[in-house]
């Protein structure tokens, strides 16, 4: 089982988008996969289809059993062929999230928690709220890979370097207690457009991080469509190119998965 987390901390960079497309693809390709919404918006929630609910809040607070809070997403969400029984769940979220932080007395409840999950699921998907708090500490020590998702603009670049510096705090905690670093999976430069800021930006990118950088995903219209009709991109229009670029977008994450799962 591999936990990989969605961070930035700099709000509107897509991260919602990103998780959902993640593990619409993933389980559409066969793999078992939870997406766990950390955010106090719930938007995860929301995109699927589900109601907002305080999942993650019982789970962790109220020590809720995994079937009294775990919903499964039905598959005409990620998958052109609906009759197929879906292996997409969702740990959903609501506003009591941001409570979490102030309630959670052990730092390894989100990792003991999730690791109740071993052999059932293949792959967890975490989509987190952009305001760092005790909650993402707790999820940094459960997590096995992040995936950074940014627009090629300033203030993202800042969100994501204060993302970066929280990354390297909670691989101090890590070494501390004897677990190995979490991985950097990708960068994922987001609502991309071809005009020279985001092309100069997306150059200054790579060059401050060599091999981490994934292909842009291309700003296009389809992606808001999709989520108002609570569908991905794979369904809402598979012929479409936002598909097309979700797909390049799974097989890059698949690759890196396989890379720190076989470490």
């Amino acid at each position: 089982m591999t936990i990989i987390t969605l961070a930035n901390e700099k709000g509107g960079v897509g991260k919602t988008t990103l998780a959902t497309t993640l593990a619409a693809g993933m389980a559409a390709r066969g793999h078992q996969v939870l997406l766990v919404d950390a955010d106090p918006q719930a938007n995860a929630t929301i995109a699927v289809g589900a109601k907002k609910r305080p999942g993650i809040y019982d789970l962790l607070i109220r020590d809720a059993a995994w079937h009294e809070v775990i919903m499964q997403v039905p598959s005409k969400y990620y998958n052109a062929n609906p009759q197929q029984p879906s292996r997409l769940y969702l740990l959903p979220g609501n506003v009591e999230t941001r409570n979490i932080a102030s309630s959670i007395s052990d730092v390894f409840a989100i990792t003991n928690r999730l690791q109740e999950l071993e052999g059932t699921m293949e792959l967890i998907i975490i989509d987190t709220s952009p305001t760092p708090s005790l909650l993402h500490g707790s999820i940094y020590l459960a997590t096995d890979g992040i995936i950074y998702p940014t627009t090629c603009e300033a203030l993202a670049f800042d969100g994501l370097i204060e993302s970066l510096r929280h990354r390297e705090e909670a691989n101090k905690v890590r070494n501390s207690k004897n677990m190995a670093a979490f991985k950097t999976l990708g960068i994922v430069p987001t609502l991309y457009r071809h005009t020279k800021e985001h092309e100069d930006n997306l150059k200054d990118l790579k060059a401050a991080f060599p091999g981490l950088v994934w292909e842009p995903l291309p700003q296009r219209t389809i992606w808001t469509e999709a989520a108002r009709k609570q569908l991905s991109v794979f369904t809402f229009d598979p012929t479409s190119q936002a598909a097309a670029d979700g797909h390049k977008l799974v097989e890059q994450a698949e690759r890196a998965i396989y890379a720190i799962a076989s470490a």
